[in-house]
Parts: C-alpha cells; sequence; structure tokens
C-alpha cells in the first residue's frame, strides 16, 4: 500500500511539471534557457504602459494649468480658483466613494492601518506606512494655488519649466531613498542624464520667455511646488497599494508599504481612487482655512465668469492625481514625472495650436524641446540592470 501512494504521488508530480525538451540530458534540463524570462518580458510591458499612461497625465496637467490659470486671473484670485478646483474635484470622488464598495473598502483598509501604526506603532520599519503619508493633498493644494496665481503672471511655460526643475531633482532623491511604493531606484548614470537632458529640454522651449528678474523670481515659487509633488507622487502611490491591500513593493523591491490586514480588498484601481479622495480632502481642507483668511483680508470677487469650460479644472485633477497614484508603483517617481513633462510639452503644443493664448505663440524651439523630453524619457526609462548604479 505505501509503495502505491508513493508512485502515485511521483505521478502526480511527474504529470504537473513542465515537459523537458526532446533528447535532452541531465545537463541541458539544468541550464536556463537562452531568452528572457516571461516574468522580464511582462515587466517590460507594464514599465511601457506606465510611460504612456504618466503622458497623459502630463496632458491632464498642461490642460488644468491652462484651465486654472484662466479662473485665477478672472476672478483676480489664486486661492480661491485653487479652492474650487479641489473642492469640485472632491465632489466627484465623493460620489465615487458613495457609489463604490470596493472604494470604501480600501479606505476602511486604510483607516485601519493608518490608526494602527499611529496607535501601537504596527510596522516599526522604514516601509511601513505612517499617518504623515496621508498629507500628501498638502502639496497638491500648494501647487494649485501657484498654478492659479502665477501662470497668469508668467505664461504656462516658464511655470512649467520651474515645476520641472523643482520635480526632477526630487524625485532623483525621493526614488533614491524609496519613499514610493516601487521602493529603492538605483541612481543610474542613464536616470541622472535623462533628468538633466529634460530639464535642459524645457528650458530650450521655453527660455525665450524667461525675459525679466521678475519672471525669474516668481519661478521660484512653483519650483518649490514640483519639489512637494515628487513627494506626494511617492506616499499618494503607497496609500493606494495600502487601500488596495496590495501591500508590498514592486517585484524584486524588499519590503511591505504596509501592514496586511484582513478585510475585504479594493482593487488596484479603486485603491488609487482611495489615494485620490484623501488627497482631495486635505487640500481642500487646508485651502478652505486659507481662503478663509484671504477672503477676511481681501473680500469675494465681484463677479465670477460664465464660461462653464472655466470650472472642470478639477476634473482633470482627479484624473491625473487617481492615475499617478496608480502608476507610481510601476515607473518610481523619477520616470513618472519625466513622462508627464512631456505629456505636458506635448498637451501645451496642441493647445497653443488650437486654442492659443494672448501673446503666445508656437515656435520651433517649442517642437524641438518637446522631441528632446521624448528622448529623455527614452534614457530614464532605460532598464537599471544594463548601466551601472551611481548610488544603490
Amino acid at each position: 500500500m505505501t509503495e502505491t501512494r508513493g508512485s502515485a504521488s511521483d505521478d502526480r508530480s511527474h504529470r504537473n511539471s513542465p515537459p523537458d525538451p526532446p533528447n535532452a540530458g541531465p545537463a541541458s534540463r539544468r541550464s536556463p534557457r537562452p531568452d528572457s524570462p516571461p516574468s522580464s518580458r511582462a515587466g517590460s510591458r507594464q514599465r511601457a504602459f506606465g510611460v504612456v499612461a504618466a503622458v497623459v497625465i502630463g496632458i491632464f496637467l498642461a490642460c488644468q494649468s491652462r484651465v486654472n490659470g484662466q479662473l485665477g486671473q478672472e476672478v483676480h484670485d489664486g486661492i480661491l480658483a485653487a479652492l474650487w478646483s479641489f473642492g469640485s474635484g472632491l465632489v466627484v470622488l465623493a460620489t465615487v466613494y458613495a457609489l463604490s464598495p470596493g472604494t470604501r473598502a480600501g479606505v476602511r483598509r486604510l483607516w485601519r492601518t493608518v490608526r494602527s501604526a499611529a496607535g501601537v506603532g504596527i510596522g516599526t520599519s522604514a516601509r511601513a506606512l505612517r499617518p504623515w503619508h496621508c498629507l500628501g493633498g498638502v502639496c497638491g493644494a500648494y501647487l494649485v494655488v501657484t498654478q492659479s496665481s502665477i501662470v497668469g503672471l508668467v505664461g504656462v511655460a516658464v511655470f512649467t519649466v520651474a515645476v520641472v526643475a523643482g520635480q526632477a531633482a526630487s524625485s532623483l532623491v525621493v526614488d533614491r531613498l524609496g519613499l514610493g511604493p516601487a521602493g529603492r531606484q538605483p541612481v543610474t548614470l542613464l536616470r541622472v542624464v535623462g533628468a538633466v537632458l529634460a530639464l535642459c529640454a524645457v528650458l530650450l522651449s521655453v527660455g525665450h520667455q524667461l525675459d525679466t528678474p521678475a519672471k525669474a523670481a516668481l519661478a521660484i515659487l512653483p519650483a518649490l511646488g514640483g519639489v512637494g509633488t515628487a513627494w506626494q507622487q511617492a506616499v499618494n502611490g503607497r496609500v493606494a497599494a495600502t487601500a488596495s491591500g496590495s501591500g508590498g513593493a514592486q517585484v524584486g523591491q524588499p519590503g511591505p508599504v504596509a501592514p496586511v490586514i484582513d478585510g475585504p480588498h479594493a482593487t488596484r484601481t479603486q485603491g488609487a481612487l482611495v489615494a485620490a479622495l484623501v488627497n482631495f480632502t486635505i487640500g481642500t481642507s487646508a485651502l478652505i482655512i486659507a481662503a478663509l483668511v484671504d477672503i477676511a483680508l481681501r473680500g469675494t470677487p465681484d463677479a465670477f465668469p460664465t464660461n462653464p469650460i472655466l470650472y472642470i479644472g478639477g476634473m482633470f485633477g482627479v484624473a491625473f492625481i487617481s492615475m499617478a497614484a496608480y502608476v507610481v508603483r510601476i515607473t518610481g517617481v523619477l520616470l513618472l514625472g519625466l513622462a508627464s513633462v512631456a505629456g505636458q510639452l506635448i498637451g501645451a503644443l496642441v493647445l497653443d495650436a488650437l486654442l492659443p493664448a494672448s501673446g503666445t505663440e508656437l515656435s520651433p524651439t517649442t517642437v524641438l524641446g518637446t522631441v528632446l523630453t521624448l528622448v529623455a524619457v527614452a534614457i530614464a526609462a532605460a532598464p537599471a540592470r544594463r548601466t551601472p548604479a551611481l548610488a544603490r
């Protein structure tokens, strides 16, 4: 009887194992296949998807910059314009929360994780989700305020180059420290070259508009917003990973993002929506306080524009915040930032060609700068295993 059970077990094991190639000896069975493993090919496809999605994110951001900048200019109040953008986006996300059981499950999971980490110190490792990881909306609120206040004074182009300068430098640091859900990303030579080339490309596109010291001084404000944007994208990605229950970093990255808590799971898409909901809730709360002070000092605007297009900035914000929270776990913060910059320039080209703003014109240097930015994205997207790491 014992021999029969052993034979049956061996037979089942043999049936479940992959077939050996014809005429293969023991040595050939042990040697690896020469082609790339399926996991590597799947990772490349995921990375390509992440880059394309990040370009779309940048296009949404360019549209939001145009809309919010025009709204802030017409009401003469960047804070109120930013509050409308965040508040309307929050209404959309609250509706999604009310209608989606998976999103509600993601919020409950996130709340339990944050409460446990704050109260009992669960997950004392550096990879554990902390309460301050939920404050990315403050950086988003600051960026939208500068967007609504500065764009009308310096233009979308100068605003973009300032944000890119801050974001490119900050993204390298954020990736190096492993603050995002993809874990630590090595600082390779190609990643540094890609970041520098992207900044040079944007300068080439809009350098002719940096013609006064006043514009250069005002550009410091959106540059600080770019620094905060890199951190915001990293922590939003970790919030999304926790809400979806996926918890861990990307394949090949060490350590969980947050402790796993039993309960219903949200999908990764619903986790990204939870991250956007938290982002917009925190940002709207900060902007309400700022708006109350602003109204007390300056009063309310005399009139509001009647063009409905100027009130859809929040929809663009919901789209790019949600997508960024989903994509950052695939691309890392730097590649997400560079690809979204390419999308911003592409979006600006299309907007300037179809709906040119007053005082702007499409120039050959802008087109060349956009092409160079796409080259920078391709360089930064090169697999790290092909280039030496400058720091790990």
